[in-house]
Formats: structure tokens, sequence, C-alpha cells
């Protein structure tokens, strides 16, 4: 009996329990890039065009940014630390992408290598700034996971790196592109906050696996400082950020987006308390909670810098 007869007959039940055939072809290309991982920076880059305040009929420039920031950058930087990780990944995760087969040979370097190659280039479209910030994202992509760096084996360099590219430097290129130059000092200042803050979201992911990175050395901060402090570090340097934007807003005239980012801040902290009880079970549950109200805090902030001109 063929797998396909075998399937017909089984009950409705059964059937939900058959696994899906992994991705082939160009699918296991694509699963390199991780679409799920685009979203942040290209959350953080519609930060940086709202805080402009100059979208008008520049649609196309918008377009090119969102692919360059998602697609295109952090896709890279998926397809680089997968590369990096292959032997890592062939005895924790074995059905990956290129431990599995489905990318063969060099493959997932050699995508990583195009999809550089296709980053400059769109960036080349979008400015000085923008192209420049692009560079930079790049190379803290490659130097994240490749050696002799590999910044990733270092929870405080490596999540610095990575909140620099999922925050600060998406935040700064769209406000680049859509000034046409330098950002005001303002929009930088704000940027650069919310990316210190970031290093906290990139050690809630850290909580998952902290044997495994013992074992293998990788010190992440919940190695190196054990779970209940780094949680209380992660915490602190997700607040300390968002409380000083909360004081320039004001200084800046503008008490009741001040007050929003407050209030935000504020829910925050309450659930900051139930993850600190039990960090390594609920680090999931508060980077889907707490982190949602810290994006929506960057978009007030953002609408702020819009007001101000």
């Amino acid at each position: 009996m063929s797998a396909a007869t075998l399937a017909t007959d089984l009950p409705v039940a059964a059937k939900a329990k058959v696994p899906r055939a992994p991705k082939q072809g160009l699918a296991a290309y694509g699963e390199l890039l991780k679409p799920i991982t685009w979203f942040a920076p290209m959350w953080a880059f519609g930060c940086g065009i709202v805080s402009t305040g100059h979208v008008h009929g520049r649609w196309l420039l918008v377009g090119a940014g969102v692919a360059l920031c998602g697609p295109l950058v952090t896709g890279t930087s998926q397809a680089v630390n997968d590369w990096y990780d292959r032997d890592v990944d062939a005895i924790n995760e074995p059905g990956r992408a290129i431990p599995s087969g489905r990318v063969p040979g060099h493959g997932g370097l050699m995508l990583a290598g195009l999809w550089t190659f296709l980053s400059l280039a769109v960036a080349t479209t979008l400015g000085t700034w923008a192209f420049g910030a692009t560079v930079l994202g790049l190379a803290l992509a490659w130097a994240y996971s490749a050696p002799p760096l590999r910044l990733k084996l270092n929870g405080w360099f490596g999540n610095a790196a990575c909140g620099a590219c999922y925050e600060g430097l998406p935040w700064f290129t769209g406000a680049a592109i859509m000034a046409g130059g330098l950002p005001s000092t303002k929009i930088v200042e704000i940027a650069v906050l919310y990316s210190i803050g970031a290093h906290g979201i990139m050690t809630l992911n850290d909580f998952k696996s902290i044997e495994g990175d013992r074992q293998l050395g990788v010190r992440t901060l919940p190695v190196m400082l054990g779970a209940p402090q780094a949680a209380r570090f992660a915490c602190f340097v997700m607040a300390a950020p968002q409380a000083v934007v909360v004081a320039l807003l004001a200084a800046w005239g503008f008490p009741i987006h001040a007050a929003i980012v407050a209030g935000l801040l504020a829910v925050q902290a309450l659930l900051m308390r139930k993850f600190l009880s039990n960090p390594r079970e609920r680090a999931p549950w508060y980077n889907a909670t707490g982190t949602s109200l810290y994006v929506l805090g960057m978009m007030a902030a953002a609408l702020t810098l819009r007001a101000i001109g």
C-alpha cells in the first residue's frame, strides 16, 4: 500500500498526526531566511519613517527600505547564522535545512553571500547615510555568527550587535531615507535608546537553552550570570532607556506622548514582576507580552518626533 493510500484511509484524528514533509528545493533556501524574524526591524524602520513626517509620495523608497531591512539584511543575518551553526544544529536540530541536507554543499554560504550583495545593491539607491547604516548592519550580522569574532558566543557583545541590527539601525535607515540625509539629533537619540533596550529583549531569547549553551561554550548572560540575575538585568536594560525616553519627551514639551510611553512602561513593570518570579519558564511569555508594549512605545515616540518636525 502506498503512503498516499494509507493517508487517505486514516481517520481524521489520525491524519492530523501525519507530519508534513520538510521543505525541499527553493523552499528550503527560503527557510534559511526565517521570515518570522523580519517584523522587528521592519517595525523599527517604520518608526524611523514616521519620526521624520516626510512620507508623502515616496512609497517606492518606503517599499525598498522595508525590503532592505526585513527580507534582505535580516534574511542575510539568519542565513549567515544557520551556516556557521550547522555543526551545532546537526546535533541539536538535525531537521534544519543545512544539517538535514535539504540545502546541500555550500548552498547556505552562497545564499548568505548573494543576499549580502543584494542588500548592498538596494542600499546604494537609498542615499549615503542609509547605505552606511546597511554596511554597518551587514558587518555586525557577519561578525555575530562568523569567526574570528563570532560575537554570539558572548552575551554582552552578541546581544548588543543584535539590538543595533533589529532596532537602532533600521530606525536610523528609515529616517535617513525620508530626510534625504543625516536625521536630526533627537531622532538619533531615541533610536539609540531603543537599540540599547533591545539588548534586554535579546537576552530573553537565551533562557530557553541555558544547559545546551553552557555545554557548547556559548556564554549568554543566563549562563554567565545565572537565570535570576540575567532576568533582572534584562528587565533593567529594557526599562531604563524607556524611562529616559519619557523624560526626553516631557522635556521637549509633549507631556501626553510622554504619559503614553510611561503608561506602557508601567504595565511592563507589572509583567516583569511575574517574569522575574520564574524567568526560565516565563521568558517566552514576557517576550510576547512585554515586548509588544515596548514596540508600541517606540511608535508613540516616533509620533512625537514627527510632531516636533
